[in-house]
């Protein structure tokens, strides 16, 4: 970096610092931007503020020296800082170089990233809700990081969201579902583990109504449910069995036409051997049956489908004894719902027209789900 360049109001001796290879050089230079800035909120000069900001992330932390680009992480961190309440104007001019820096291939500087994201959202609290998207992004691709400093980082960060997102009723879940649809199906166990303990988290808060979007969602949880992870899969089970709970508490606001083709394609094992898919045929099969119970006539449109995944299970040993008893009860519920009126009907719409409607048409195969879904 020319240190010649006009970087003012950064005085020389700070840019000096910023580019110096040891830590305690770099964190000198990061408190004498806080008192500088901390002049310029005094004054209200919001136009010196940006420009610090900006020399910080362009000449720094977006540098091509690894020493500048500690120094500009370390010197956005002490901006936020000093910004205190107002660090919400600047917020998108404070978080994109630093979660540029996530990229980073040296594990310190994603570290140092991790360290000053954690320090400005700390400061920023509520105010970054509305820039939760890239910060989830940011996180998710952490979350799987090969070096351990930098995961227990990220996981520090994490948890400091977590608490935001728990405490505000400004979180906006209609913008966040498509993302956490398109990363609910990684096949990384790291991302699965984090993908699933924010929807336990967002299941938790009140104010929000994750189970309106359960549709979009229910595939992916359901794959996950067959990781080879004993503890992602019981997590999975906990959210699962929190969605259950929330369908039967409230079922008339339950989109159960929606989900009744997955479950259909879950109650079928492709292959005996995995015990992960033995788990997924039990919990999607006890859906199925609590489904029918609660929706009633919703479902038969779906009772071709759903009595092919259900009567071969009616043949399983007591190896699979709970699993046949769920899909036993399916189809006792199953035939209660059919009458007569049913059959008269069938009759006569089979007279009219051979062509099925699209309620009749058969369950969507797994890759048609997984490629709606993205």
């Amino acid at each position: 970096m020319n240190t010649e360049k006009d970087f003012s109001p950064l005085t020389p001796n700070i840019v000096r610092a910023l580019n110096d290879k040891l830590y305690e050089k770099r964190k000198v230079a990061a408190l004498e931007i806080e008192k500088l800035v901390r002049e310029f909120v005094a004054q209200n000069n919001s136009t010196q503020i940006r420009h610090v900001i900006q020399i910080l992330a362009s000449e720094f932390a977006l540098s091509q020296h690894p020493h500048s680009r500690k120094g500009g992480l370390i010197g956005l961190a002490a901006c936020s800082i000093a910004l205190g309440k107002d660090s919400g104007l600047y917020l998108k001019e404070l978080i994109e170089p630093v979660l540029t820096c996530f990229n980073d291939s040296d594990s310190r500087l994603r570290y140092y990233a991790c360290e000053a994201l954690y320090n400005i959202v700390k400061v920023a609290r509520g105010a970054v809700l509305p820039h939760f998207n890239v910060l989830f992004d940011g996180l998710s691709k952490l979350a799987a990081d090969p070096d351990p400093n930098v995961k227990s980082g990220s996981e520090l960060l994490d948890r400091l969201l977590k608490d935001i997102v728990t405490e505000s009723n400004k979180f906006d879940l209609v913008a966040f579902v498509p993302l956490l649809r398109e990363r609910i199906y990684s096949n990384n166990q790291y991302a699965r583990q984090f993908i699933i303990s924010w929807i336990l988290v967002l299941e938790s808060v009140p104010d929000i109504n994750l189970l309106d979007y359960l549709p979009e969602i229910l595939d992916g949880l359901f794959q996950i449910l067959g990781d080879s992870s004993k503890e992602i899969r019981r997590t999975c089970e906990v959210v699962l069995g929190e969605f259950l709970k929330e369908i039967k508490k409230s079922p008339s606001s339950v989109k159960f036409a929606e989900m009744a083709n997955i479950l259909v394609i879950h109650c079928q094992v492709s292959d005996e051997s995995k015990i992960t898919n033995d788990l997924i045929q039990l919990t999607s099969m006890t859906w199925m049956r609590e489904f029918i119970q609660l929706a009633g006539r919703v479902v038969l449109p779906y009772s071709s489908g759903i009595l092919t995944a259900v009567l071969p299970c009616l043949s399983y040993d007591d190896r699979k004894k709970s699993t046949k008893e769920a899909a036993s009860a399916c189809n006792h519920s199953l035939m209660k719902l059919v009458t007569p009126e049913d059959d008269e009907e069938e009759e006569e719409g089979g007279q009219v027209s051979a062509t099925p409607t699209r309620e009749d048409s058969p369950p969507k195969t797994q890759e048609e789900l997984t490629s709606e879904s993205c």
